[in-house]
C-alpha cells in the first residue's frame, strides 16, 4: 500500500449501514484496501442520535459541529480538532445537535467486517 492523502472532496458518502437516521460515512481504506484499519469520514445531520455497542475500538476526529458521546460512565462532548475514543464492547450513543457534525475516524479492526460476524 502506498502513502496516500484524502479530502472531504473525495468522499462519496453513503448511508450508515443498519442506520435509518441522517448518518452517512465513506471508507477511504478498509479491508479491500489491504490496510490493517479502516479511515473514512462521517457526516451526522442535526439532531441526530445513533446507539451502539462498539464491535471495534473506534477513534473520532470532529472537524466541524459539535458531538456527544454517552456512556454508563457520563458523557463526553468533542467540537471541532478533539477527540474521542470509543473502546470495543462500549455501548455508546452518539448525539449532534445545532448544525450537525463532520468527522474522520480510525477503526481496528475493519468496522465493515465486524458488523458481518
Amino acid at each position: 500500500m502506498k502513502v496516500q492523502k484524502f479530502s472531504i472532496a473525495d468522499v462519496n458518502l453513503v448511508r450508515s449501514p443498519g442506520q435509518s437516521g441522517d448518518i452517512f460515512v465513506a471508507n477511504m481504506v478498509d479491508e479491500r484496501h489491504g490496510g490493517h484499519i479502516t479511515i473514512g469520514y462521517g457526516r451526522y445531520a442535526p439532531e441526530q442520535t445513533l446507539t451502539e455497542t462498539m464491535a471495534v475500538d473506534d477513534v473520532m476526529i470532529v472537524l466541524e459541529g459539535r458531538i456527544a458521546v454517552s456512556m454508563g460512565a457520563g458523557t463526553v462532548e468533542a467540537g471541532p480538532g478533539e477527540i474521542v475514543y470509543m473502546p470495543k464492547g462500549a455501548s455508546v450513543t452518539i448525539t449532534t445537535e445545532g448544525e450537525g457534525a463532520l468527522t474522520a475516524y480510525v477503526t481496528y479492526p475493519h468496522w465493515a467486517e465486524a458488523h458481518e460476524s
